[in-house]
């Protein structure tokens, strides 16, 4: 143990030690903008364009003349009567006594 402590102290600091250093930071790089310059004069304003012509209106055909309404379909015939008195038997429970 008391070994393992030394070899790792001396190969930190061999580490460290081997470490290239540069002195000095790199120069920035300087970066031109142009400026653009005062704004130039306002050009005229342009001409207006014609106007479209009208489109021609169709000849429209004459509204239809409406249908004759049908006759009133036939009765149907009365069911047959059902039974009186079933044979279903409901059973309702009790309610649960509350506590």
């Amino acid at each position: 143990m008391k070994y393992s402590i030394i070899f790792s102290a001396a190969l930190v600091a061999l580490t460290l030690s081997a470490c290239d250093r540069q002195s000095a930071a790199p120069a920035p790089t300087v970066v031109t903008v142009p400026v653009p310059g005062p704004a130039g004069a306002t050009g005229s304003t342009g001409s207006t364009g014609s106007t479209g012509s009208m489109g021609s209106t169709g000849s429209m055909g004459s509204t239809g003349s409406t249908g004759a309404t049908g006759s009133t379909g036939a009765t149907g015939d009365t069911g047959a009567t059902g039974k009186t008195g079933g044979d279903t038997v409901v059973i309702i429970p009790a309610a649960p006594a509350s506590r």
